[in-house]
């Protein structure tokens, strides 16, 4: 199993340094998880707040990426909604639920963890556009 923890504040500037530490972690771009990893770090700031600590969990075993973000507000729980056309947010769970295999909440004493499964691609020499996924299991 591979596996990649991050402890940081919420703020904008850490976005693409998380982005890079998982495509540096999962050794290769994974535009999925990291789609994934900044929509649930941008919901921390928009919801919670700028400065929060989070954490960031990435595990990657059995065929699955798991990706997990938590924060010490258990009361700001994400709910997917429709985004009319000229709001300028509320897509960001939309795409999450549009890429991930599943996703949800699990609320904690004075804390939460959102989280959502990809598929992992495993590397081969064979490319068939049926069975590309996110990115590849360690």
């Amino acid at each position: 199993m591979s596996v990649f923890t991050a402890s940081l504040l919420a703020v904008a500037k850490e976005v693409p340094e998380l982005r890079r530490a998982v495509r540096e972690h999962l050794g290769e771009p994974c535009p999925e998880v990291e789609l994934c990893v900044s929509e649930l770090l941008a919901n921390v700031i928009t919801h919670v707040g700028e400065g929060t600590p989070v954490t960031v969990l990435i595990t990657s075993a059995n065929g699955l990426v798991h990706v997990q973000v938590t924060d010490p507000d258990p009361r700001a729980l994400p709910t997917l909604r429709s985004a009319d056309p000229d709001d300028e947010g509320g897509r960001g769970l939309a795409l999450l639920d549009a890429v991930a295999l599943r996703w949800g909440v699990v609320p904690g004493p004075g804390r939460k963890t959102v989280w959502c499964e990809l598929p992992a691609v495993r590397p081969g020499p064979v490319f068939r556009p049926e069975s590309v996924g996110v990115c590849r299991q360690d």
